[in-house]
């Protein structure tokens, strides 16, 4: 990759261990390093300054490897078929398999290549640890990565992401530290100054800052775009990339650039993430996605969005469904991002004519979503999917306000632990909402929740309830029918029910809670309902 000079590119890791730490309690985002800086890097299209970055050319893989680092990369390219003939396409349509690197996905790329660079540098030495903040699938690559090379690994990652992702990291031996979705990048509760701040506490510790690390880009520079240009020959005509970090656009953008430069590079990027131009395509009211690894609130240092042709947004509804097309049409066991990437592509190839060729990345596979996009209640749930009454169910169309439920007992969310303990206590109670001072659900205080907490030391008694808070919960309308919240209950052990209540000053309208709907109170209704359906059956009641 033609640059300037390494010292004006993104830096490998933070600040060593023997640097001062003036970081004070009354200003705990004193040393916070920005991952959204403008790149030094000078790179160009044209640019014919010779690399300073160490590179590693293509290489076929031999028979036996001596770990599972080798293993990662030279993933194939795969025609799809049913989706695009569907859609009407000329083209032909490629999927870059990335789900199938060792790690299930295409960041396993840059965990090893960071790593090795580090060690390399001398940053990363026998008796550190890797911190990483993540969405999971880099921290992932970076745990096999530190499993294989002998370090202690630790995670910090948002609530949002699934718990497959948190199971994997912990079987890898990695620590794991959440953070609240909701939290800022630039946030002292968000996951980078998390980070930051563990970095400076645990000595021999290193940030290796996929925001800001050139081995990110680099490792699908050297290696995605390269294999992709190699596997057609050349004859790549349009390329279609999820935006994260950036790191796999601005790599691959760069090499497909350099040796095909008709190539149309098309970024795809979520609805409520702020990474597309022109800027005009960032305006929604979409605050937050369920898919995951894409889209950001900040520009990372590695993104290069000069090498983007053209941007597209996507959104859930369009992502999740196509995403188990790819499973169920074309037997890829990919993860929901994949069907955010192709939803662009079928969009954008519309231009391309029979004989050309577009290249779709699926960054990860199905494994970190079982619970999630994949599962049938889950995407019920989040009205992806329409429920089924499959079996006739005679109650299936009552209204959830037929349902007898308790008030709501509530715990506002400037409360201490300790007293939503003694609420769940006294109202005999699993689940607690948690509301602000104009009643907006900001969460729940979920019992196997808070005793993970407790008995694992990330919060006390004394705590602010929000150390503790839930957010993986579904809310319901009064007025949606009973099959749907039936469905949701076959997996989640609670659901909250809602209302529109109008303004007796405007005409607009919040959201009320109205109560809590647990698994037995749904059971008990339904089997309450079964009985009066099989004596009426039998013509002994009305």
């Amino acid at each position: 990759m033609a640059t300037s000079n390494h010292r004006n590119c993104p830096m490998n890791g933070h600040r060593s261990v023997n640097q001062p730490r003036t970081e004070t309690d009354e200003d705990p985002m004193a040393n916070f390093i920005r991952p959204d800086q403008p790149s030094r890097c000078t790179w160009a299209l044209g640019t014919e300054v010779a690399s300073p970055h160490h590179h590693a050319p293509l290489a076929p893989k031999p028979s036996v490897l001596p770990s599972i680092l080798e293993a990662v990369g030279g993933t194939p390219l795969v025609k799809l078929n049913k989706i695009p003939q569907s859609y009407g396409l000329k083209c032909n349509v490629y999927v870059k398999c990335e789900f199938l690197n060792p790690g299930g996905s295409v960041k396993d790329r840059i965990g090893v290549r960071m790593v090795l660079e580090a060690e390399r540098q001398g940053l990363l030495k026998p008796g550190c640890t890797i911190i990483e903040p993540t969405s999971g699938n880099t921290g992932i690559g970076l745990a096999m990565a530190a499993a294989a090379r002998g370090y202690r690994c630790l995670i910090v990652m948002p609530e949002k992401m699934s718990n497959e992702k948190v199971d994997t990291l912990k079987a890898l031996g990695a620590e794991v530290i959440r953070t609240p979705t909701e939290a800022a990048f630039d946030s002292p509760e968000g996951l980078i100054a998390v980070s930051q701040r563990l970095q400076r506490s645990i000595p021999d510790s290193v940030i290796l800052d996929q925001y800001r690390n050139a081995g990110n880009p680099l490792a699908h520079y050297d290696g995605t775009g390269a294999e992709i240009v190699q596997q057609l020959d050349g004859r790549v005509d349009m390329v279609v990339i999820g935006t994260g970090t950036g790191g796999t656009m601005t790599g691959i953008g760069r090499k497909i650039k350099e040796s095909c430069p008709s190539c149309q590079v098309i970024a795809a990027d979520p609805e409520g993430s702020i990474l597309a131009e022109p800027e005009e395509l960032n305006r929604t009211e979409v605050s937050f996605y369920e898919v995951e690894g894409v889209g950001y609130d900040f520009l990372p240092t590695v993104l290069d969005r000069s090498v983007v042709d053209r941007w597209y947004k996507f959104n859930d509804r369009a992502a999740l469904p196509l995403a188990r097309r790819l499973i169920r049409d074309e037997g890829l066991l990919c993860g929901g991002s994949s069907g955010g990437n192709l939803h662009v592509a079928l969009e954008a190839a519309k231009t391309l004519t029979e004989g050309q060729n577009c290249v779709v990345i699926l960054p990860d596979n199905i494994r970190n979503y079982l619970t999630k996009f994949v599962s049938d209640n889950w995407m019920e749930a989040r009205n992806f999917k329409e429920s089924e009454n499959c079996h006739d169910q005679k109650w299936w169309n009552n209204k959830l306000h037929s349902v007898p439920i308790d008030a709501p007992v509530t715990v506002r969310v400037d409360a201490n632990l300790e007293d939503a303990i003694a609420l769940l206590k006294q109202n005999n109670r699993d689940q607690l909402p948690v509301v602000d001072e104009k009643g907006t659900i900001k969460g729940v205080v979920h019992l196997p929740n808070l005793m993970a907490k407790v008995l694992n030391r990330q919060a006390k008694p004394t705590d602010p309830v929000t150390r503790a808070i839930f957010k993986q919960f579904v809310k319901v309308d009064q007025n949606d029918n009973v099959g749907r919240a039936s469905r949701i209950l076959e997996k989640d052990s609670f659901v909250l029910i809602t209302k529109q209540e109008q303004s007796a000053i405007d005409a607009s309208s919040k959201e009320v809670l109205v109560g809590v709907l647990t698994q037995r109170a749904l059971f008990e209704y339904i089997s309450a309902q079964q009985q009066v359906a099989a004596t009426n059956g039998n013509g002994n009641a009305e």
